[in-house]
């Protein structure tokens, strides 16, 4: 088993099957590649496990400051092949996650997950994560209205700040 992070396009390529395992919306490898690599401009990783010529696992992170949490490693992705869990795989990959972390000096690693993924908090758990909050958003429809609505009721630009 081998530890990495995916640098080149080729071996960006190489983590896609894994990768679409979690985000079937990207289903096209080549729009896979330049989604990761428009990302890797703005600080993104891609971190990948890979057993013999397969790639095993993947995780997309990166590392970033924030006034609540101090610097911290935010995972985007964490995967393992579907037909390999259980395999250690995963485990290899978020303690190499972790010692990245402390050797870009943060003081934590963090990610979301979707409520309906219990499998995944069954994992977390094991690593002795925990839940520290909620996440929310807006999306979709309902962000766009309320950006509209906020355009139309505003007469200043946001970016002021007034």
């Amino acid at each position: 088993m081998h530890i990495a992070l995916a640098e080149t396009d080729q071996v960006v390529a190489r983590c896609h099957p894994v990768m679409v395992q979690l985000r079937p919306h990207l289903a096209d490898v080549n729009e896979f590649v330049a989604q990761v690599k428009r990302q890797f401009a703005e600080g993104f990783r891609l971190a990948y496990v890979e057993d013999g010529d397969a790639v095993v696992a993947a995780a997309g992170f990166r590392v970033q400051e924030m006034l609540a949490h101090g610097r911290l490693l935010y995972v985007d992705d964490l995967v393992s092949d579907a037909a390999l869990r259980s395999h250690g795989y995963g485990a290899a990959l978020m303690a190499w996650l972790v010692a990245y972390a402390r050797e870009q000096g943060c003081v934590s690693l963090q990610l979301d997950s979707g409520v309906q993924r219990y499998d995944a908090h069954r994992f977390y758990f094991s690593q002795r994560m925990h839940i520290a909050s909620y996440h929310f958003a807006l999306k979709g429809e309902v962000f766009a209205q309320r950006a509209l609505h906020a355009a139309a009721g505003s007469s200043t630009s946001a970016s002021t700040g007034r």
